[in-house]
């Protein structure tokens, strides 16, 4: 810098450029640039230095931008929490929805003489049932036809879909299956039985209340290494509630026990063994992947020895129990009708109640067909035939005290060569029917208070119609379900209905093709109009 100044500074004659003072003006320059640099304190032009108050006041802004900026990480940091603390809420309640729709089964095609203490014990075994809502029509007296169980866990109800659809109750093969609002909450069911599959853990149920944890433990870890073995405790009883929940260290154990120890008689009640269908309260994100290769039936020696020593152990104390009753003065026979897996439990009516043993499963259908009634069938009284008064009244007699139902059959005393042949007469005569049923004729838009009498007289050419009952029936258990319209016409005689059949059966009415049949008469007569 000082060699471009004395360059600068001479005069184009040589001489030098000078001050008011008379001293040269590039020496000038070099004095104030060592003064300059001496202080270290370079400033830049035209920015005088800070007061202390302003340094101050700077300390200060600074420091409130530090604490604004710090507010700012936190209350962000704070919604994203909140937000995730929602969707975590959200995905549990998901998860305790599905859960609860995972405890629920649908029963159709149920007697209609049954009744909830006979679907208790026959579902029961399976596990603890929370309700059973059975659903009555207050017109007939009767239930629908259906019901819907609810048990405490998840494992429960799907081992009773498994092993009870299909399976003989009260003289039908009722149908178990899932309810229809268990699509909504498919995804998360999925989800729950995907986690569940990371998990050697397998459902016990039905187990006997005298046997302990240990006992159960000592028969089940002949098919390998248990983890945990725990039954669920009962506060009430002090005991457990007849299901637990055992894990094993390898998935090959866990699927030997459940295809051996199914249906397995311990200590006088028959297990119920699956697969879990839910994770672990306590590890909802597992992170172990397994598999789940066949495994080989059979039972181990070991286990039958610990089966045969838990038995044992249930002997003895029914032994005691036995004499105190013997003493007391019970029937030791009593206890011989009660069901398997329900010890002490007498069936209500024999003949209603056939459980296999052991029962097989099948696929779950879909939700079956609920009945709703449209109104109560009229009461109306027949004509009296035309010769022999006194004979047909004999006849109408004999045949109106014959049995209906299963208990009454069974119970059934003839007296009497005349009530004797009644009775043979229509065991051997084939199956007759005075009722027609019409299918398609009309859609739930087209019920009005004309269509009774309108079907009256038309059906009234091929015959003497006694009445006619028009039946709404619902096609499952939701509000928006589908609703189809039965016509049953039932005439005096058998033939007329027959001969209603064929007139009727596969004509246009109202552009829709009536689908026209015989109705069963006993099925009618008591008053089951779902078929």
């Amino acid at each position: 810098m000082a060699a471009t100044m004395d360059a600068s500074s001479q005069l184009p004659n040589g001489d030098v450029k000078q001050n008011g003072d008379g001293e040269p003006l590039a020496k000038k320059i070099k004095t104030e640039d060592a003064k300059g640099d001496g202080d270290g304190k370079g400033k830049a032009p035209g920015l005088p230095p800070l007061t202390k108050e302003q340094q101050e006041a700077v300390t200060k802004a600074k420091k409130y931008a530090m604490e604004q900026s710090i507010k700012s990480v936190l209350v962000k940091q704070t919604i994203a929490h909140q937000q995730q603390q929602m969707t975590n809420l959200q995905i549990a309640a998901q998860r305790q929805r599905a859960l609860a729709l995972m405890c629920r089964i649908y029963v159709g095609s149920i007697y209609y003489e049954l009744r909830e203490d006979t679907l208790k014990q026959a579902f029961s075994p399976f596990g603890p049932i929370k309700n059973i809502d059975l659903s009555w029509d207050p017109l007939t007296m009767k239930h629908k036809g259906y019901a819907f169980i609810e048990y405490e866990i998840p494992e429960a109800a799907q081992l009773a879909l498994e092993q009870m659809n299909g399976v003989m109750l009260g003289g039908r093969n009722i149908k178990v299956g899932r309810p229809s609002n268990m699509a909504s909450a498919q995804p998360i069911v999925d989800q729950l039985v995907e986690e569940a599959k990371h998990y050697n853990r397998i459902y016990v149920s039905s187990v006997h209340p005298d046997l302990a944890a240990d006992d159960i433990k000592s028969v089940f870890e002949a098919f390998g290494k248990i983890k945990s073995c725990e039954l669920a405790p009962d506060a009430v009883t002090g005991k457990h509630k007849g299901y637990g929940f055992l894990e094993y260290e390898k998935p090959q154990s866990a699927q030997d026990a459940i295809a051996s120890m199914n249906l397995f008689d311990l200590g006088g009640q028959y297990l119920r063994v699956g697969k879990a269908v839910t994770p672990p309260k306590h590890a909802l994100n597992p992170q172990l992947q397994i598999s789940s290769p066949a495994g080989p039936g059979g039972l181990p020696p070991a286990a039958a020895v610990a089966a045969a020593a838990a038995t044992a152990k249930i002997t003895a104390l029914e032994a005691v129990a036995s004499t105190a009753a013997v003493v007391s003065g019970v029937q030791p026979g009593l206890l011989s009708q009660s069901m398997p897996g329900q010890p002490g439990l007498s069936i209500p009516a024999p003949g209603l109640v056939q459980l296999p043993q052991p029962v097989m499963a099948s696929s779950a259908p879909g939700l079956i067909t609920g009945v709703t009634p449209m109104k109560p069938a009229a009461t109306t009284t027949s004509t009296a035939g035309p010769a022999n008064l006194s004979n047909e009244e004999q006849r109408k007699k004999v045949e109106d005290d014959l049995p209906q139902t299963l208990g009454q059959q069974e119970n059934l005393s003839i007296s009497g060569s005349n009530a004797r042949h009644m009775v043979m007469q229509k065991l051997l005569r084939k199956s007759e029917s005075n009722v027609m049923i019409l299918r398609n004729m009309v859609g739930i838009e087209d019920l009005d208070d004309e269509l009774e009498g309108e079907v009256t007289d038309e059906c009234g050419k091929y015959g003497q119609v006694n009445r006619v009952i028009i039946y709404q029936e619902r096609q499952g258990e939701e509000e928006n379900a589908d609703v189809i319209v039965k016509i049953f016409v039932e005439f005096s005689e058998s033939f007329e209905a027959e001969r209603g059949v064929q007139a009727l059966n596969g004509r246009w009415f109202g552009g829709r093709k009536v689908s026209a049949e015989l109705y069963d008469q006993l099925k009618f007569d008591s008053q089951d109009l779902s078929g």
